[in-house]
């Protein structure tokens, strides 16, 4: 899969919340003391490919008073053996990236960074540790939002990104969002891309045998479509990828 999601082998708050999270200009640091972080969303996903559980994201987004940070850890296990992967996105109050890392646990130990340099973006890949760091520059605006693979987190927080710009960060009560070109860096693949998101409207889907309406947003990059489904609190609860026979479910 292309654009932000390559092949799976080889692969939440109210609106008041992600106007916070992602573009929010109001929140901040003017306490004398640290402002305890605040947890917007937290909680793991279960990927499954063609009906089987293969991998576990686990995640956690938090509000700071001058920034937003969300850890993620992926666990895969197949027959070619274990992969394990962490990632920190850090993004400024006014939606600029702050920081992005992402480190591999398992079975190696490379490393990348991707930070502002100037008024674009730098990517420092370290491949193994602590061999110097080789440097892979984008120009690219500061703005720009992060979309690696393997940590579906990331999609929702673009969900929320394109209701903050669409809804004002709100309400989505007689909201009308229209589709919307966002362009986004994938640091696994050291490249960038354009996707598409529209809202597709409401949708009734069954999850673990209890039927839900829920709000379908589609997703898509070079002709790849994807499907998120998120509740009356934007969490997202459901990833479709048809074209891969993935499925993506909040536990």
């Amino acid at each position: 899969m292309k654009a932000g999601a390559t092949s799976f082998i080889n692969i939440t708050g109210r609106l008041t919340l992600l106007a916070a999270v992602c573009l929010s200009l109001s929140m901040v640091a003017t306490a004398k003391k640290p402002e305890k972080a605040r947890v917007v969303d937290s909680g793991s996903f279960g990927i499954f490919v063609n009906g089987r559980r293969v991998a576990t994201e686990k995640f956690q987004i938090e509000q700071r008073s001058d920034a937003s940070v969300a850890t993620s850890e992926f666990k895969a296990e197949d027959s070619s053996g274990k992969m394990a992967q962490k990632a920190e996105l850090q993004i400024a109050s006014n939606g600029d990236l702050r920081r992005y890392t992402w480190r591999e646990l398992d079975p190696g130990k490379a490393q990348e960074i991707v930070e502002p340099a100037d008024q674009f973006l730098v990517e420092h890949i370290i491949p193994n540790p602590p061999d110097k760091p080789q440097d892979h520059p984008f120009l690219l605006p500061i703005s720009t939002m992060v979309l690696d693979d393997y940590f579906f987190s990331h999609r929702q927080i673009l969900a929320w990104r394109y209701l903050a710009q669409a809804c004002g960060g709100t309400s989505a009560a007689g909201c009308k969002m229209t589709k919307t070109q966002f362009g986004v860096i994938i640091p696994r693949q050291r490249s960038s891309a354009l996707v598409t998101l529209e809202y597709a409207g409401k949708e009734n889907v069954t999850l673990r045998g209890v039927n839900r309406e829920l709000d379908r947003f589609n997703l898509t990059a070079e002709g790849e479509q994807w499907a998120l489904y998120l509740d009356e609190n934007l969490k997202v609860l459901r990833i479709s990828i048809p074209a891969e026979n993935t499925e993506v479910l909040r536990d």
